[in-house]
């Protein structure tokens, strides 16, 4: 197992260089760069999209200042110049023997655009280093951003995908046991009409409901703590701190119980019609011991194996429009601003953290694989 554990690892490297490669290649080609941003909110206009008239993207960064750069006619070339260098799409030369600090205006130093081959190598090399730059936008470093929006995201997450599991899989293996009952059927309504109704939708109803909307305000609308949780207890923070997440992470939950639910039954029904399963009550097993002795192991495979998918939906998926309704700053809402303002460092940052976190969570769904059944045996099986 060991060894199959060190390979997963060592796939994690090239995997997450493919996942930047595409990305970073896609980018390329999408309109209103950096620089257009900040040309942008220079002149006032606030948002590059207003201007934008189906020209202007990284590929020409560095390019004639009059067709490159929609909104900078009247900019002097040296300002349009010194934002490529600060944004790393150019760097200053100077003549052998310049004498002082690199400067555009200086006559013995010109700009010259660094290829997008060499910018993403840069990028990588310092990734490495877990050097993730600087925002363009918000004066800070990406990897201070990234954890300082963490707790938001790993909140909704980490809480959304433990009570889904917690109450599927109990529930699922009840449908199972009394398949065809009215027990089944109406929880069977209950999962379809959970399953129907949009997250986001079913965030805005409880919010109506519960939280000031129409009816009562029961719980917070803003932010993962109250104002006052220095001065609070111990107690006091971990009530709090559950009081503000109780209506985002039922809303980030409700479509992931559904699915997972019914996942669980029809696995349990799928093994319960099975030979062993008759053969073991033949033997004068009690139902108990059949189901969560033999039963349970096989069943809950195929539910460990949803769990990466479950916990990456959540955790990125479904993060930006129940953070925004719920005035939560995390990683989804970080990203969305990030893509819409073409801040690329914090784009690439933020996306380098995913990637690691999705494929670190897929090799703990294969440990979970043997956890439930150590007669999985991965090594043999490749071999």
């Amino acid at each position: 197992m060991g060894a199959y554990i060190l390979r997963r690892l060592l796939l994690v490297i090239p995997t997450l260089i493919g996942i930047m490669i595409i990305n970073f290649a896609l980018v390329q080609f999408v309109p209103g760069g950096p620089v257009e941003q900040a040309i942008a909110r220079f002149q006032g206009e606030g948002d590059v999209f207003e201007g934008i008239a189906g020209g202007g993207n990284d590929a020409n960064v560095g390019g004639d200042t009059d067709s490159g750069y929609l909104g900078a006619r009247g900019l002097p070339p040296e300002f349009i110049a010194r934002l490529e260098v600060e944004y790393g799409f150019a760097r200053i030369v100077c003549e052998d023997g310049f004498e002082g600090t690199p400067s555009i205006e200086a006559e013995e130093c010109t700009k010259e655009n660094i290829p997008i081959i060499e910018r993403f190598g840069i990028m990588m090399w310092n990734y490495m280093h877990l050097d993730f730059g600087e925002s363009f936008f918000r004066d800070s470093p990406v990897f201070a951003i990234v954890l300082e929006k963490m707790p938001v995201s790993i909140s909704l997450g980490l809480w959304s995908t433990l009570i889904a599991y917690i109450v599927s899989i109990p529930l699922g293996i009840a449908k199972a046991v009394r398949d065809g009952t009215s027990f089944d059927v109406w929880t069977s309504s209950a999962i379809i009409v959970g399953y129907a109704i949009p997250g986001f939708l079913f965030a805005i109803l409880l919010i109506v409901l519960f939280a000031g909307g129409s009816y009562w305000q029961i719980f917070p609308l803003r932010g993962l703590t109250s104002d006052n949780w220095d001065s609070l207890s111990l107690g006091g923070k971990i009530i709090d701190y559950f009081w503000h997440i109780a209506l985002p992470v039922l809303a980030s939950t409700i479509s992931a119980f559904a699915t997972l639910t019914l996942l669980t039954k029809n696995s349990f029904l799928d093994e319960i019609k099975k030979q062993y399963v008759m053969t073991a009550r033949a033997k004068g097993l009690s139902e108990k011991a059949v189901l969560y002795g033999h039963v349970f192991r096989n069943a809950m495979l195929i539910v460990i194996a949803g769990f990466p998918a479950v916990f990456i939906g959540v955790f990125f998926g479904g993060s930006l429009i129940i953070e925004t309704l719920f005035s939560l700053d995390g990683l989804g809402r970080l990203g969305f601003e990030a893509a819409v303002a073409r801040d690329y460092p914090v784009i690439f940052g933020t996306l380098f953290v995913f990637g690691l976190i999705g494929l670190v969570v897929g090799i703990l769904s294969d440990l979970m694989y043997v956890v439930v059944d150590p007669r999985i045996d991965f090594e043999r099986r490749e071999g």
